[in-house]
């Protein structure tokens, strides 16, 4: 006898049982980035509240040291071992301030004391405009022009006042300095243990960035400010000699103008307006020629600027005007100073992130 079986069921209508639920893998890589930005960001404000921004740019400046004496930025050095190139960088600036102080005993106030010479300098011209002026111009100037020659004098003069005390904030400013020096230097000096952790690898990220930026800003303003100083001084000690021009405190204005270009934009107006004032001292003509002669240059510079300086950051002029003028209505000077890097920092992450 034959059993007979039940129909088997189509094979479309076989009901395949609901795959398991898989469980939901909460990301913390967003949350940890955001932290990441929040520490750099009280990192670059606490530097500038708690007046710290000396100590961080010399670890910027330190670390890239290092690099470069190990052969391994884009500038080839001599290819010393991390831990000798990190030794030289931290011995070096102690030497040479013993050399200095050994050999030059007295040469800082006597820099100083020529700065407060130089202001006093300033604020005498700056009161006798009138009578330096010819009298068919000076008739011409309005009298509200008095009041502001005084403001400026007297700003001049407290100026000079307060470099009495630049002895104690020197020194302050290059224990700070060295601080920094050597921290910048023992980060990429000394071994480090490769990490998985997120946290201490984005902020490896974002101080890479940071440092980036500073490499670009820092020192191509660094190579611009030298080539305004240089002409500067050709200026001052050959060309104007030639015409029988002979400038009062030439090492003091060629120090300042290098100085002062450091600072982006702002700090070529205080050198022009510095050298263009000791130049009406002496005369009018030599004042307005002072005054031709750097608008050229730095006409030059603006080109130098946008190659060297644009070119890396993709920032233009008056994105840096804004963001200094930001920057020192907020934190005063040393905001106005940081404020280049700062922008090029913030610009630099967006681009990373691809929102610019």
């Amino acid at each position: 006898m034959r059993l007979i079986q039940p129909p088997s069921r189509p094979m479309s209508k076989q009901i395949s049982p609901a795959p398991s639920p898989k469980p939901i893998a909460i990301s913390i890589a967003a949350p940890i980035k955001i932290a990441s930005y929040v520490l750099a960001f009280l990192l670059c404000v606490g530097t500038l509240v708690y007046g710290l921004l000396p100590g961080l740019l010399a670890v910027c400046l330190g670390y890239l040291l290092v690099v470069a004496l190990a052969g391994e930025g884009r500038i080839r050095g001599p290819r010393l071992s991390p831990a000798l190139a990190a030794a030289v960088v931290v011995l070096l600036p102690l030497i040479g301030l013993g050399v200095l102080l050994a050999n030059a005993k007295g040469m800082a106030f006597g820099v100083v004391g020529q700065y407060q010479a130089l202001l006093h300098y300033l604020a005498s011209t700056v009161l006798e405009i009138r009578q330096k002026l010819p009298a068919d111009l000076a008739i011409h100037l309005p009298d509200e022009l008095t009041e502001a020659q005084v403001w400026l004098a007297a700003y001049l003069k407290s100026k000079a006042q307060a470099l009495t005390g630049a002895g104690t904030a020197g020194l302050h400013g290059f224990l700070l300095a060295y601080v920094g020096l050597v921290v910048g230097a023992l980060i990429k000096g000394t071994f480090r243990m490769p990490t998985s952790a997120p946290l201490r690898f984005e902020i490896r990220m974002r101080a890479g960035h940071f440092i980036e930026a500073f490499r670009q800003i820092v020192v191509a303003q660094f190579w611009i400010a030298a080539v305004n100083a240089f002409f500067t001084a050709v200026f001052l000690l050959a060309v104007l000699p030639l015409f029988g021009v002979h400038m009062p405190y030439i090492a003091e204005l060629v120090t300042l103008t290098f100085f002062a270009g450091l600072i982006p934009i702002v700090g070529n107006l205080i050198c022009n307006s510095v050298i263009t004032l000791v130049g009406v001292s002496v005369s009018p003509a030599v004042g307005l020629a002072c005054l031709v002669f750097l608008i050229l240059i730095h006409k030059t510079e603006y080109i130098i600027n946008a190659k060297i300086l644009g070119k890396q950051t993709n920032t233009a002029a008056w994105e840096l005007l804004a963001a200094m003028f930001v920057g020192e209505a907020v934190f005063g000077l040393p905001g106005l100073v940081a404020a280049p890097l700062y922008y090029a920092y913030a610009k630099k992450e967006l681009q990373v992130a691809r929102l610019v």
